[in-house]
Protein backbone atom coordinates (compact mmCIF):
# COMPACT_ATOMS: atom_id res chain seq x y z
CA UNK A 1 0.00 0.00 0.00
CA UNK A 2 1.44 3.34 -0.97
CA UNK A 3 2.03 5.82 1.82
CA UNK A 4 -0.39 8.73 1.93
CA UNK A 5 2.56 11.07 2.25
CA UNK A 6 4.11 9.77 -0.95
CA UNK A 7 0.76 9.82 -2.78
CA UNK A 8 0.00 13.33 -1.59
CA UNK A 9 3.16 15.01 -2.85
CA UNK A 10 2.54 14.70 -6.59
CA UNK A 11 -1.08 15.78 -6.16
CA UNK A 12 -0.09 18.88 -4.26
CA UNK A 13 2.48 19.70 -6.93
CA UNK A 14 -0.13 19.29 -9.67
CA UNK A 15 -2.75 21.30 -7.78
CA UNK A 16 -0.36 24.21 -7.37
CA UNK A 17 0.26 24.31 -11.10
CA UNK A 18 -3.46 24.10 -11.84
CA UNK A 19 -4.26 26.96 -9.47
CA UNK A 20 -1.66 29.17 -11.10
CA UNK A 21 -3.01 28.41 -14.55
CA UNK A 22 -6.59 29.15 -13.47
CA UNK A 23 -5.49 32.43 -11.90
CA UNK A 24 -3.75 33.45 -15.09
CA UNK A 25 -6.72 32.54 -17.30
CA UNK A 26 -9.29 34.26 -15.07
CA UNK A 27 -7.14 37.36 -14.76
CA UNK A 28 -6.60 37.51 -18.50
CA UNK A 29 -10.29 37.05 -19.19
CA UNK A 30 -11.18 39.82 -16.75
CA UNK A 31 -8.76 42.15 -18.45
CA UNK A 32 -10.14 41.36 -21.87
CA UNK A 33 -13.71 41.95 -20.69
CA UNK A 34 -12.64 45.23 -19.18
CA UNK A 35 -11.19 46.30 -22.53
CA UNK A 36 -14.10 45.10 -24.65
CA UNK A 37 -16.96 46.29 -22.43
CA UNK A 38 -16.53 50.02 -23.17
CA UNK A 39 -16.50 49.32 -26.90
CA UNK A 40 -19.69 47.32 -26.60
CA UNK A 41 -21.49 50.23 -24.85
CA UNK A 42 -20.43 53.04 -27.15
CA UNK A 43 -23.93 53.22 -28.67
CA UNK A 44 -25.38 54.01 -25.27
CA UNK A 45 -28.18 51.54 -25.69
CA UNK A 46 -28.87 49.98 -22.36
CA UNK A 47 -30.07 46.44 -22.63
CA UNK A 48 -33.38 46.04 -20.87
CA UNK A 49 -35.01 42.76 -20.15
CA UNK A 50 -38.57 42.62 -21.48
CA UNK A 51 -41.23 41.91 -18.97
CA UNK A 52 -44.08 39.53 -19.63
CA UNK A 53 -46.59 42.38 -20.08
CA UNK A 54 -44.43 44.65 -22.14
CA UNK A 55 -43.87 44.64 -25.87
CA UNK A 56 -40.83 45.02 -27.91
CA UNK A 57 -42.20 48.24 -29.37
CA UNK A 58 -42.22 49.87 -25.97
CA UNK A 59 -38.57 49.23 -25.58
CA UNK A 60 -37.96 50.58 -29.07
CA UNK A 61 -39.83 53.79 -28.34
CA UNK A 62 -37.82 54.30 -25.16
CA UNK A 63 -34.61 53.81 -27.10
CA UNK A 64 -35.77 56.37 -29.71
CA UNK A 65 -36.61 58.90 -27.04
CA UNK A 66 -33.24 58.41 -25.40
CA UNK A 67 -31.49 58.93 -28.71
CA UNK A 68 -33.43 62.12 -29.36
CA UNK A 69 -32.61 63.45 -25.93
CA UNK A 70 -28.96 62.74 -26.47
CA UNK A 71 -28.90 64.53 -29.79
CA UNK A 72 -30.59 67.59 -28.32
CA UNK A 73 -27.90 67.89 -25.64
CA UNK A 74 -24.95 70.12 -26.48
CA UNK A 75 -21.82 68.12 -27.14
CA UNK A 76 -19.18 68.55 -24.47
CA UNK A 77 -15.63 67.14 -24.28
CA UNK A 78 -16.70 64.20 -22.15
CA UNK A 79 -19.71 63.16 -20.16
CA UNK A 80 -19.69 61.69 -16.63
CA UNK A 81 -19.77 58.10 -17.83
CA UNK A 82 -16.25 58.31 -19.21
CA UNK A 83 -17.24 58.56 -22.90
CA UNK A 84 -17.06 61.43 -25.24
CA UNK A 85 -20.44 62.70 -26.25
CA UNK A 86 -19.84 61.46 -29.75
CA UNK A 87 -19.58 57.89 -28.41
CA UNK A 88 -15.77 57.45 -28.53
CA UNK A 89 -13.83 55.87 -25.58
CA UNK A 90 -11.68 57.95 -23.20
CA UNK A 91 -7.93 56.99 -22.93
CA UNK A 92 -8.27 56.85 -19.13
CA UNK A 93 -10.67 53.97 -19.49
CA UNK A 94 -7.98 51.89 -21.23
CA UNK A 95 -5.16 52.43 -18.71
CA UNK A 96 -6.54 50.46 -15.77
CA UNK A 97 -7.47 47.36 -17.79
CA UNK A 98 -4.05 47.38 -19.44
CA UNK A 99 -2.35 47.59 -16.04
CA UNK A 100 -4.47 44.70 -14.82
CA UNK A 101 -3.62 42.54 -17.81
CA UNK A 102 0.08 43.43 -17.46
CA UNK A 103 0.03 42.48 -13.80
CA UNK A 104 -1.55 39.14 -14.60
CA UNK A 105 1.09 38.47 -17.27
CA UNK A 106 3.91 39.35 -14.84
CA UNK A 107 2.51 37.08 -12.13
CA UNK A 108 2.06 34.24 -14.57
CA UNK A 109 5.64 34.68 -15.83
CA UNK A 110 7.00 34.75 -12.28
CA UNK A 111 5.14 31.55 -11.46
CA UNK A 112 6.51 29.84 -14.57
CA UNK A 113 10.12 30.84 -13.84
CA UNK A 114 9.88 29.76 -10.22
CA UNK A 115 8.30 26.46 -11.18
CA UNK A 116 11.06 25.84 -13.74
CA UNK A 117 13.83 26.51 -11.23
CA UNK A 118 12.31 24.20 -8.66
CA UNK A 119 11.91 21.45 -11.25
CA UNK A 120 15.62 21.63 -12.07
CA UNK A 121 16.59 20.91 -8.46
CA UNK A 122 14.34 17.88 -8.10
CA UNK A 123 15.45 14.33 -8.66
CA UNK A 124 11.94 13.39 -9.76
CA UNK A 125 9.98 15.82 -11.98
CA UNK A 126 7.23 17.47 -10.01
CA UNK A 127 8.19 15.71 -6.75
CA UNK A 128 10.39 17.10 -3.99
CA UNK A 129 12.90 14.42 -2.98
CA UNK A 130 12.86 13.70 0.76
CA UNK A 131 16.12 14.48 2.53
CA UNK A 132 17.76 11.44 4.17
CA UNK A 133 17.98 11.60 7.96
CA UNK A 134 21.27 12.91 9.31
CA UNK A 135 23.18 10.23 11.21
CA UNK A 136 24.27 11.52 14.64
CA UNK A 137 27.98 12.18 14.94
CA UNK A 138 28.54 9.63 17.76
CA UNK A 139 27.09 6.94 15.50
CA UNK A 140 29.50 7.96 12.73
CA UNK A 141 32.37 7.76 15.22
CA UNK A 142 31.42 4.22 16.20
CA UNK A 143 31.15 3.22 12.56
CA UNK A 144 34.62 4.58 11.86
CA UNK A 145 36.00 2.72 14.88
CA UNK A 146 34.42 -0.52 13.71
CA UNK A 147 35.93 -0.05 10.26
CA UNK A 148 39.40 0.41 11.77
CA UNK A 149 39.12 -2.72 13.91
CA UNK A 150 37.85 -4.81 11.00
CA UNK A 151 40.57 -3.60 8.65
CA UNK A 152 43.25 -4.23 11.28
CA UNK A 153 41.94 -7.76 11.84
CA UNK A 154 41.97 -8.44 8.10
CA UNK A 155 45.59 -7.34 7.82
CA UNK A 156 46.72 -9.41 10.78
CA UNK A 157 44.93 -12.54 9.57
CA UNK A 158 46.24 -12.07 6.02
CA UNK A 159 49.78 -11.62 7.32
CA UNK A 160 49.55 -14.88 9.28
CA UNK A 161 48.28 -16.99 6.38
CA UNK A 162 50.76 -15.37 4.00
CA UNK A 163 53.60 -16.71 6.15
CA UNK A 164 52.43 -20.30 5.59
CA UNK A 165 52.22 -19.75 1.84
CA UNK A 166 55.74 -18.30 1.85
CA UNK A 167 57.07 -21.31 3.73
CA UNK A 168 55.65 -23.59 1.08
CA UNK A 169 56.13 -21.65 -2.19
CA UNK A 170 58.95 -19.19 -1.45
CA UNK A 171 59.31 -15.42 -1.31
CA UNK A 172 59.05 -14.81 -5.04
CA UNK A 173 55.77 -16.70 -5.41
CA UNK A 174 54.04 -14.63 -2.73
CA UNK A 175 55.52 -11.32 -3.90
CA UNK A 176 52.29 -9.87 -5.35
CA UNK A 177 50.37 -10.74 -2.19
CA UNK A 178 53.04 -9.27 0.05
CA UNK A 179 52.84 -6.10 -2.07
CA UNK A 180 49.07 -5.93 -1.66
CA UNK A 181 49.52 -6.37 2.07
CA UNK A 182 51.97 -3.45 2.22
CA UNK A 183 49.59 -1.24 0.26
CA UNK A 184 46.76 -2.14 2.62
CA UNK A 185 49.01 -1.36 5.59
CA UNK A 186 49.69 2.12 4.20
CA UNK A 187 45.98 2.77 3.78
CA UNK A 188 45.24 1.61 7.30
CA UNK A 189 48.10 3.68 8.71
CA UNK A 190 46.63 6.76 7.04
CA UNK A 191 43.21 5.95 8.49
CA UNK A 192 44.64 5.67 12.00
CA UNK A 193 46.49 8.97 11.51
CA UNK A 194 43.18 10.67 10.67
CA UNK A 195 41.67 9.25 13.86
CA UNK A 196 44.58 10.52 15.94
CA UNK A 197 44.05 14.04 14.59
CA UNK A 198 40.33 13.67 15.17
CA UNK A 199 40.90 12.73 18.82
CA UNK A 200 43.15 15.78 19.18
CA UNK A 201 40.40 18.11 17.95
CA UNK A 202 41.34 18.39 14.26
CA UNK A 203 38.93 19.39 12.79
CA UNK A 204 37.62 21.47 15.68
CA UNK A 205 34.57 20.10 17.54
CA UNK A 206 32.41 23.01 16.39
CA UNK A 207 33.14 22.20 12.73
CA UNK A 208 30.69 19.32 12.49
CA UNK A 209 30.70 19.11 8.70
CA UNK A 210 34.49 18.86 8.63
CA UNK A 211 34.50 16.23 11.37
CA UNK A 212 31.96 14.19 9.43
CA UNK A 213 34.24 14.41 6.41
CA UNK A 214 37.17 13.20 8.52
CA UNK A 215 35.17 10.19 9.71
CA UNK A 216 34.20 9.45 6.12
CA UNK A 217 37.90 9.58 5.25
CA UNK A 218 38.64 6.94 7.90
CA UNK A 219 35.95 4.63 6.56
CA UNK A 220 37.11 5.21 3.00
CA UNK A 221 40.74 4.40 3.80
CA UNK A 222 39.72 1.22 5.61
CA UNK A 223 37.55 0.20 2.68
CA UNK A 224 40.47 0.73 0.31
CA UNK A 225 42.72 -1.39 2.52
CA UNK A 226 40.18 -4.17 2.40
CA UNK A 227 39.76 -3.77 -1.36
CA UNK A 228 43.51 -4.25 -1.91
CA UNK A 229 43.39 -7.54 -0.04
CA UNK A 230 40.15 -8.67 -1.65
CA UNK A 231 41.59 -8.03 -5.10
CA UNK A 232 44.40 -10.54 -4.48
CA UNK A 233 42.45 -13.11 -2.46
CA UNK A 234 41.27 -15.22 -5.44
CA UNK A 235 44.80 -15.48 -6.84
CA UNK A 236 46.10 -16.29 -3.37
CA UNK A 237 43.58 -19.13 -3.08
CA UNK A 238 44.70 -20.42 -6.46
CA UNK A 239 48.32 -20.39 -5.30
CA UNK A 240 47.58 -22.39 -2.18
CA UNK A 241 45.15 -24.70 -4.04
CA UNK A 242 43.96 -26.24 -0.80
CA UNK A 243 41.09 -27.97 -2.58
CA UNK A 244 43.55 -29.95 -4.72
CA UNK A 245 46.64 -30.30 -2.56
CA UNK A 246 45.76 -30.36 1.10
CA UNK A 247 48.53 -32.78 1.94
CA UNK A 248 51.43 -30.39 1.33
CA UNK A 249 49.74 -27.54 3.21
CA UNK A 250 49.14 -29.84 6.17
CA UNK A 251 52.76 -30.88 6.05
CA UNK A 252 53.94 -27.26 6.33
CA UNK A 253 51.60 -26.54 9.26
CA UNK A 254 52.60 -29.73 11.09
CA UNK A 255 56.29 -28.89 10.60
CA UNK A 256 55.85 -25.47 12.20
CA UNK A 257 53.82 -27.04 14.98
CA UNK A 258 56.61 -29.47 15.85
CA UNK A 259 59.19 -26.66 15.83
CA UNK A 260 57.10 -24.61 18.26
CA UNK A 261 56.46 -27.57 20.51
CA UNK A 262 60.22 -28.08 20.76
CA UNK A 263 60.81 -24.40 21.56
CA UNK A 264 58.19 -24.23 24.29
CA UNK A 265 60.26 -26.01 26.92
CA UNK A 266 63.34 -23.88 26.27
CA UNK A 267 61.34 -20.64 26.37
CA UNK A 268 59.67 -21.67 29.60
CA UNK A 269 63.08 -22.26 31.19
CA UNK A 270 64.36 -18.90 29.90
CA UNK A 271 61.37 -17.10 31.39
CA UNK A 272 61.93 -18.72 34.77
CA UNK A 273 65.55 -17.57 34.64
CA UNK A 274 64.47 -14.01 33.84
CA UNK A 275 62.09 -14.02 36.78
CA UNK A 276 64.91 -15.13 39.05
CA UNK A 277 67.40 -12.50 37.80
CA UNK A 278 64.98 -9.56 37.61
CA UNK A 279 62.49 -9.91 40.44
CA UNK A 280 61.88 -6.18 40.63
CA UNK A 281 59.58 -5.38 43.58
CA UNK A 282 56.02 -4.50 42.64
CA UNK A 283 56.49 -4.88 38.87
CA UNK A 284 58.87 -7.62 37.73
CA UNK A 285 60.79 -7.04 34.52
CA UNK A 286 58.90 -9.94 32.91
CA UNK A 287 55.42 -8.53 33.58
CA UNK A 288 54.84 -7.89 29.87
CA UNK A 289 55.07 -11.62 29.07
CA UNK A 290 53.50 -13.09 32.18
CA UNK A 291 51.45 -16.13 31.20
CA UNK A 292 52.74 -16.19 27.63
CA UNK A 293 54.12 -19.72 27.81
CA UNK A 294 50.81 -21.03 29.14
CA UNK A 295 48.91 -19.28 26.38
CA UNK A 296 51.30 -20.65 23.79
CA UNK A 297 50.60 -24.14 25.07
CA UNK A 298 46.88 -23.43 24.90
CA UNK A 299 47.14 -22.42 21.24
CA UNK A 300 49.21 -25.51 20.46
CA UNK A 301 46.58 -27.75 22.04
CA UNK A 302 43.98 -26.10 19.83
CA UNK A 303 46.24 -26.54 16.81
CA UNK A 304 46.74 -30.23 17.56
CA UNK A 305 43.00 -30.82 17.63
CA UNK A 306 42.36 -29.07 14.33
CA UNK A 307 45.34 -30.57 12.53
CA UNK A 308 44.06 -34.02 13.42
CA UNK A 309 40.55 -33.08 12.28
CA UNK A 310 41.93 -31.69 9.03
CA UNK A 311 43.71 -35.00 8.36
CA UNK A 312 40.56 -36.96 9.07
CA UNK A 313 38.42 -34.72 6.86
CA UNK A 314 40.95 -35.04 4.05
CA UNK A 315 40.85 -38.83 4.26
CA UNK A 316 37.04 -38.72 4.13
CA UNK A 317 37.04 -36.40 1.13
CA UNK A 318 35.43 -33.54 3.07
CA UNK A 319 37.60 -30.81 1.56
CA UNK A 320 35.60 -27.90 2.93
CA UNK A 321 35.88 -29.14 6.49
CA UNK A 322 39.57 -29.89 6.03
CA UNK A 323 40.29 -26.34 4.82
CA UNK A 324 38.39 -24.88 7.75
CA UNK A 325 40.32 -26.96 10.29
CA UNK A 326 43.64 -26.24 8.59
CA UNK A 327 43.13 -22.47 8.71
CA UNK A 328 42.09 -22.65 12.36
CA UNK A 329 45.23 -24.63 13.16
CA UNK A 330 47.44 -22.21 11.21
CA UNK A 331 46.01 -19.24 13.15
CA UNK A 332 46.71 -20.95 16.46
CA UNK A 333 50.25 -21.88 15.38
CA UNK A 334 50.95 -18.28 14.39
CA UNK A 335 49.81 -16.99 17.76
CA UNK A 336 51.77 -19.61 19.67
CA UNK A 337 54.82 -18.39 17.78
CA UNK A 338 53.98 -14.78 18.77
CA UNK A 339 53.80 -15.71 22.45
CA UNK A 340 57.09 -17.60 22.45
CA UNK A 341 58.86 -14.99 20.33
CA UNK A 342 57.63 -12.30 22.73
CA UNK A 343 59.35 -14.01 25.64
CA UNK A 344 62.57 -14.50 23.67
CA UNK A 345 62.57 -10.90 22.46
CA UNK A 346 62.09 -9.58 25.99
CA UNK A 347 64.96 -11.75 27.25
CA UNK A 348 67.24 -10.28 24.59
CA UNK A 349 66.09 -6.73 25.35
CA UNK A 350 66.69 -7.16 29.07
CA UNK A 351 70.17 -8.48 28.42
CA UNK A 352 70.96 -5.60 26.11
CA UNK A 353 69.51 -3.08 28.54
CA UNK A 354 71.56 -4.49 31.42
CA UNK A 355 74.72 -3.89 29.41
CA UNK A 356 73.60 -0.44 28.30
CA UNK A 357 72.42 1.10 31.57
CA UNK A 358 75.89 2.05 32.93
CA UNK A 359 76.93 3.85 29.74
CA UNK A 360 73.54 5.53 29.33
CA UNK A 361 73.56 6.72 32.93
CA UNK A 362 77.07 8.14 32.61
CA UNK A 363 76.15 9.94 29.40
CA UNK A 364 72.99 11.34 30.99
CA UNK A 365 74.86 12.62 34.03
CA UNK A 366 77.35 14.36 31.73
CA UNK A 367 74.52 16.01 29.80
CA UNK A 368 72.91 17.09 33.03
CA UNK A 369 76.14 18.59 34.34
CA UNK A 370 76.54 20.70 31.21
CA UNK A 371 72.93 21.86 31.37
CA UNK A 372 73.10 22.81 35.06
CA UNK A 373 75.59 25.54 34.25
CA UNK A 374 72.88 27.45 32.36
CA UNK A 375 69.65 26.48 34.14
CA UNK A 376 70.40 24.87 37.51
CA UNK A 377 66.93 25.41 38.99
CA UNK A 378 65.08 23.60 36.19
CA UNK A 379 66.82 20.24 36.52
CA UNK A 380 66.09 19.15 40.07
CA UNK A 381 63.70 16.41 38.95
CA UNK A 382 66.14 15.06 36.35
CA UNK A 383 68.92 15.04 38.91
CA UNK A 384 66.77 13.08 41.40
CA UNK A 385 65.84 10.50 38.75
CA UNK A 386 69.42 9.88 37.71
CA UNK A 387 70.53 9.63 41.33
CA UNK A 388 67.89 6.96 42.00
CA UNK A 389 69.01 4.93 38.98
CA UNK A 390 72.64 5.22 40.10
CA UNK A 391 71.71 3.90 43.52
CA UNK A 392 69.89 0.90 41.99
CA UNK A 393 72.85 0.18 39.75
CA UNK A 394 75.44 0.21 42.54
CA UNK A 395 73.38 -1.76 45.04
CA UNK A 396 72.79 -5.47 45.06
CA UNK A 397 69.00 -5.06 44.87
CA UNK A 398 67.30 -6.40 41.70
CA UNK A 399 65.97 -3.85 39.25
CA UNK A 400 64.39 -3.67 35.84
CA UNK A 401 67.07 -2.54 33.36
CA UNK A 402 64.52 -1.57 30.69
CA UNK A 403 62.64 0.57 33.16
CA UNK A 404 65.93 2.14 34.26
CA UNK A 405 66.71 3.08 30.66
CA UNK A 406 63.20 4.47 30.25
CA UNK A 407 63.62 6.74 33.27
CA UNK A 408 67.01 7.94 32.08
CA UNK A 409 65.66 8.85 28.66
CA UNK A 410 62.62 10.66 30.08
CA UNK A 411 64.75 12.56 32.57
CA UNK A 412 66.68 14.16 29.74
CA UNK A 413 63.65 15.12 27.65
CA UNK A 414 63.70 18.73 28.95
CA UNK A 415 67.27 19.00 27.69
CA UNK A 416 66.29 18.09 24.15
CA UNK A 417 68.73 15.19 23.91
CA UNK A 418 68.92 13.97 20.30
CA UNK A 419 68.56 10.43 18.93
CA UNK A 420 72.30 10.00 18.45
CA UNK A 421 74.84 8.43 20.78
CA UNK A 422 74.27 6.07 23.64
CA UNK A 423 71.17 7.90 24.88
CA UNK A 424 69.56 7.72 21.46
CA UNK A 425 70.31 4.02 21.28
CA UNK A 426 68.77 3.54 24.72
CA UNK A 427 65.62 5.41 23.70
CA UNK A 428 65.30 3.31 20.56
CA UNK A 429 65.72 0.03 22.45
CA UNK A 430 63.05 0.94 24.98
CA UNK A 431 60.55 2.16 22.37
CA UNK A 432 60.98 -0.83 20.10
CA UNK A 433 60.64 -3.27 22.97
CA UNK A 434 57.43 -1.67 24.24
CA UNK A 435 55.92 -1.36 20.76
CA UNK A 436 56.69 -5.00 20.02
CA UNK A 437 55.15 -6.09 23.31
CA UNK A 438 52.00 -4.06 22.70
CA UNK A 439 51.68 -5.30 19.12
CA UNK A 440 52.04 -8.92 20.19
CA UNK A 441 49.41 -8.53 22.88
CA UNK A 442 46.92 -6.85 20.53
CA UNK A 443 47.50 -9.48 17.84
CA UNK A 444 46.99 -12.44 20.17
CA UNK A 445 43.94 -10.87 21.86
CA UNK A 446 42.37 -9.10 18.91
CA UNK A 447 39.01 -10.71 19.47
CA UNK A 448 38.59 -8.37 22.44
CA UNK A 449 40.84 -5.36 21.80
CA UNK A 450 39.05 -2.22 20.62
CA UNK A 451 39.90 0.79 18.51
CA UNK A 452 41.47 2.98 21.22
CA UNK A 453 44.36 0.60 21.92
CA UNK A 454 44.92 -0.05 18.22
CA UNK A 455 44.96 3.67 17.45
CA UNK A 456 47.68 4.38 19.99
CA UNK A 457 49.70 1.41 18.81
CA UNK A 458 49.49 2.58 15.20
CA UNK A 459 50.61 6.07 16.20
CA UNK A 460 53.49 4.67 18.24
CA UNK A 461 54.66 2.70 15.20
CA UNK A 462 54.39 5.82 13.04
CA UNK A 463 56.48 7.90 15.47
CA UNK A 464 59.19 5.30 15.95
CA UNK A 465 61.53 7.00 13.48
CA UNK A 466 60.80 10.59 14.53
CA UNK A 467 59.92 10.82 18.24
CA UNK A 468 61.13 7.87 20.30
CA UNK A 469 59.94 9.20 23.64
CA UNK A 470 56.39 9.84 22.39
CA UNK A 471 56.35 6.47 20.63
CA UNK A 472 57.24 4.71 23.88
CA UNK A 473 54.54 6.53 25.85
CA UNK A 474 51.91 5.61 23.26
CA UNK A 475 53.02 1.98 23.18
CA UNK A 476 52.61 1.70 26.95
CA UNK A 477 49.16 3.33 26.71
CA UNK A 478 48.17 0.93 23.96
CA UNK A 479 49.16 -2.07 26.06
CA UNK A 480 47.26 -0.77 29.07
CA UNK A 481 44.10 -0.09 27.05
CA UNK A 482 44.31 -3.49 25.39
CA UNK A 483 44.58 -5.23 28.76
CA UNK A 484 41.52 -3.30 29.96
CA UNK A 485 39.59 -4.47 26.91
CA UNK A 486 40.52 -8.08 27.59
CA UNK A 487 39.47 -7.84 31.22
CA UNK A 488 36.16 -6.30 30.19
CA UNK A 489 35.59 -8.89 27.48
CA UNK A 490 36.34 -11.86 29.72
CA UNK A 491 36.26 -15.43 28.48
CA UNK A 492 32.88 -16.38 26.98
CA UNK A 493 33.86 -20.06 27.20
CA UNK A 494 34.83 -20.02 30.89
CA UNK A 495 33.22 -22.93 32.68
CA UNK A 496 32.76 -25.05 29.57
CA UNK A 497 33.50 -28.71 30.22
CA UNK A 498 35.93 -28.99 27.31
CA UNK A 499 37.61 -25.60 27.70
CA UNK A 500 40.73 -26.74 29.62
CA UNK A 501 41.70 -29.09 26.80
CA UNK A 502 40.16 -27.60 23.63
CA UNK A 503 41.66 -24.11 23.60
CA UNK A 504 38.51 -22.70 21.99
CA UNK A 505 38.32 -19.79 24.42
CA UNK A 506 41.85 -18.68 23.59
CA UNK A 507 41.17 -19.04 19.86
CA UNK A 508 38.10 -16.82 20.09
CA UNK A 509 39.93 -14.30 22.25
CA UNK A 510 42.77 -14.29 19.74
CA UNK A 511 40.44 -13.68 16.82
CA UNK A 512 41.30 -17.01 15.19
CA UNK A 513 37.64 -18.02 15.34
CA UNK A 514 34.67 -15.67 15.14
CA UNK A 515 33.05 -17.19 18.23
CA UNK A 516 29.54 -17.42 16.80
CA UNK A 517 29.06 -21.19 17.23
CA UNK A 518 29.47 -23.56 20.17
CA UNK A 519 32.69 -24.83 18.59
CA UNK A 520 34.05 -21.28 18.22
CA UNK A 521 32.80 -20.56 14.72
CA UNK A 522 34.66 -20.41 11.41
CA UNK A 523 38.28 -19.25 11.05
CA UNK A 524 39.41 -16.19 9.11
CA UNK A 525 41.82 -16.11 6.18
CA UNK A 526 43.71 -13.94 3.69
CA UNK A 527 41.54 -11.16 2.27
CA UNK A 528 39.30 -8.26 3.19
CA UNK A 529 35.60 -7.85 4.04
CA UNK A 530 34.39 -8.97 0.60
CA UNK A 531 36.39 -12.17 0.89
CA UNK A 532 34.69 -12.89 4.18
CA UNK A 533 31.30 -12.38 2.56
CA UNK A 534 32.29 -14.60 -0.36
CA UNK A 535 33.14 -17.37 2.10
CA UNK A 536 29.97 -16.83 4.09
CA UNK A 537 31.69 -15.24 7.08
CA UNK A 538 30.02 -12.38 8.98
CA UNK A 539 31.99 -9.15 9.61
CA UNK A 540 33.88 -8.87 12.88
Amino acid sequence: MTSSLIRGRPRRGTSHISVRVVHAVVGGAAGVVWLVLPVMTITGEVPVAAGRGESVARASVQGTESEAARRSTAQGPEDHSGYYSDGSTSPADLVLPLVAVGGVVVLAGYGYVRRTRRARTRTTPGVVSPQPPVTPLPVRERQAGTALVQADDCLRTSREELAFAEDRFGVDAVGPFAGALREAERELSAAFAIRVRYEHGVPAPEEEAARRQALAGIVGRCAEAGRRLDAEAPAFDQLRALERDMGDALGVAEGRFRELAGRTGAVEAALADLDARHPAPGAPATTAVTGYVEQAKDRLVFATTHLNQARQATDLGDTGRAIRDLRAAEGAISQADTFLTGVERLANSLLEATQLVPAALTGAEAELARARKTAPSDLASAHATLAAVREELTSDAPYDPLDALRRIVRALLPLGAGPDGVLGFAARLVARTDISAADGFVGTHRGAVGVAARTRLAEAQRLLDTDLAAADVLALEARELAEQDVRTHGNPYAGATDEPTSGVGGAVLGGILLGEDPDGGPPLSFGGPDTRKRRGLPPT
